[in-house]
């Protein structure tokens, strides 16, 4: 069945960098759009960033020039792709669950939640200041 699963969370002070990765397993990176969405306590989920298939992208206005999605696919037994989230100038603003999605087919608003069909675990950025 399809599977992501995130990493690259942590703790980090304003200012500094991360960098997220949801691998995808049981179906072909490069025929599905993907995102990433965040979550902080009290607050709806929103979408960060997100990439169509061909490799357009999309960014929620606050992270612009801060934040980058790519994606790579990968030959193997396991894996078919990682879906990556640089995140750089990072502000306390940033905290929050970080969810890696993929839907399949094509959408044409990338940042509605309600689009996508398969979602990770989430992963906690914590940015202090």
């Amino acid at each position: 069945h399809v599977q992501l699963v995130e990493s690259g969370g942590g703790s980090v002070q304003a200012g500094g960098s991360l960098r997220l990765s949801c691998a995808a397993s049981e179906f072909t990176i490069d025929s599905t759009y993907m995102g990433w969405f965040r979550q902080s306590p009290g607050k709806e989920r929103e979408a960060v960033a997100a990439i169509r298939t061909e490799g357009t992208t999309w960014y929620l206005e606050s992270v612009k020039g801060r934040f980058t999605i790519s994606k790579q696919s990968i030959e193997g037994k396991n894996a078919e792709g990682i879906l990556w989230l640089q995140m750089g100038s990072l502000e306390p603003d940033d905290t929050a669950v970080y969810y890696c999605a993929a839907g399949r087919g094509w959408v044409r608003r990338l940042f509605v939640a309600d689009n996508y069909h398969y979602w990770g675990q989430g992963t906690q950025v914590t940015v202090s200041s």
